[in-house]
């Protein structure tokens, strides 16, 4: 804990009175001190102790906010007898294997319905049109000392070509999974809530 100027005139040691001389009265004693007040006294003038140890410590900068912008969602190829979703896996900062919903940022001009169809493109190898509206999801981070608001608007997709492939360089893998066993893979639980809704939608426009 740190100690300010009131701690430190508080411990400071005393000088003892000399003894008199013989033959001579005693000098009269001062009156007593109660140790708090002496403290207190030696303290005059000094800041509060509160003030002496706040004032020791660095104020931290605020941070910039940032609000951005993502859109991507979920493409489902509905041709097989088991309908089925792409899913992306990234390595985290610990190492692991993460799968999630692609998704990026709007490019100037884009509305979010189109900036999810490239985005899953580019992420997937997968081309798609747009079925429904998901959901969205928002939330905070800090990166680059600014304080992040980032909302990402997700979208159901229906495959209509191209091939699975992970040349994105922000994709570790990508891959189909059974829409049935898409929740237990994804690490997010916002996530799982919108592949819910995209199995109602789907139901709905069977």
């Amino acid at each position: 804990m740190s100690r300010g100027p009131s701690d430190a005139a508080a411990d400071e040691p005393r000088d003892r009175p000399a003894a008199p001389a013989p033959g001579d009265s005693p000098a009269p004693k001062p009156a007593a001190t109660p140790r708090r007040q002496r403290a207190t006294a030696a303290a005059k003038g000094a800041p509060p102790a509160k003030s002496a140890k706040s004032g020791n410590r660095r104020a931290r900068p605020r941070l910039q906010r940032v609000d951005e912008v993502s859109a991507g969602g979920l493409v489902v190829d509905l041709d097989g007898a088991v309908p089925k979703g792409a899913l992306i896996g990234r390595i985290d900062r610990r190492g692991r294997l993460l799968w999630s919903l692609p998704k990026g940022h709007l490019e100037p001009g884009e509305t979010a319905e189109q900036a999810a169809i490239r985005e899953i493109h580019e992420e997937t190898g997968i081309s798609g049109e747009i079925l429904g509206t998901l959901g969205t999801i928002d939330f905070w981070f800090i990166a680059e000392g600014r304080r992040v608001h980032k909302t990402v608007h997700h979208f159901l997709l229906r495959a209509t070509g191209g091939e699975l492939s992970d040349a994105d360089i922000e994709v570790s893998e990508v891959a189909w999974v059974p829409l049935s066993k898409i929740s237990a893979r994804l690490a997010y639980p916002d996530e799982r809530g919108l592949v819910d809704t995209a199995g109602r939608l789907l139901a709905e426009t069977a």
